[in-house]
């Protein structure tokens, strides 16, 4: 029997198409989803509100009762969670694709930075990189602000244009690459880009990692399996 992944999702209503946290198509294992109710993007993306740390811990622990194996997030931003959440259960607790970054730091030369592209280049910072222990690393970060895709997943609007995200966040990419040459690998913040990971990697040519390389290396870790 495969080991579930238990996922703490925000309180939204945009689509979760394949290859989002939120799709159960996204990842090789199953998933079992718990909504934490008023866990607004506002709340989570723009006002970081520490009241929500509470509800957070409580649904990791109806998660852990559940029989998840471990628990991540629908929202990169609840890295500022990240040492709180790991202490409340005793699954393992990723909280965001940005606990990646010192992997992909470590694997650069010296000179070369990490791309970081988030949902909201504005709001992201200390409280995240602190939670995660990345504060200090050489980082480009790189946000979706004014542009559909960011109306859509930090506006919480219904409708999606995948094609129009994707060529938005290439177009960042880009922006990225020709202001920050030394940028040497890529971490997708925001756990609604993966769907667009190849593409952000061809355009690049960089190794890009998000949530979903990382719930892939969490899940193998915890169902190892004998090399006959």
């Amino acid at each position: 029997m495969q080991q579930t992944l238990g996922i703490l999702m925000l309180d939204t209503r945009f689509p979760r198409i394949p290859g989002d946290v939120g799709n159960e198509k996204s990842f090789p294992f199953p998933i079992r989803k718990k909504i934490v109710r008023g866990a607004s993007t506002e709340r989570v993306v723009h006002e970081h509100d520490p009241a929500l740390l509470e509800p957070f811990c409580a649904a990791a622990r109806e998660l852990e009762r559940e029989g998840v194996a471990a628990i991540t997030t629908s929202c990169g931003f609840l890295a500022m969670f990240q040492r709180e959440l790991a202490a409340a259960v005793r699954v393992p607790v990723f909280t965001s694709a940005l606990l990646q970054v010192p992997q992909a730091a470590a694997m650069l030369p010296p000179g070369q930075a990490v791309g970081i592209l988030t949902a909201d280049a504005r709001t992201l910072g200390d409280k995240q990189f602190a939670g995660v222990g990345i504060s200090g690393l050489p980082l480009a970060v790189y946000g979706m602000e004014g542009t559909g895709f960011g109306q859509v997943f930090v506006g919480n609007t219904p409708e999606l244009d995948r094609a129009a995200a994707e060529r938005e966040l290439v177009a960042v990419t880009r922006r990225m690459l020709a202001e920050r040459p030394d940028v040497g690998a890529i971490v997708l913040e925001c756990t609604n880009m993966p769907p667009y990971a190849h593409a952000v990697q061809q355009v690049s040519g960089l190794p890009v990692y998000d949530i979903t390389t990382l719930a892939r290396f969490v899940m193998d870790g915890l169902a190892r399996t004998t090399f006959d």
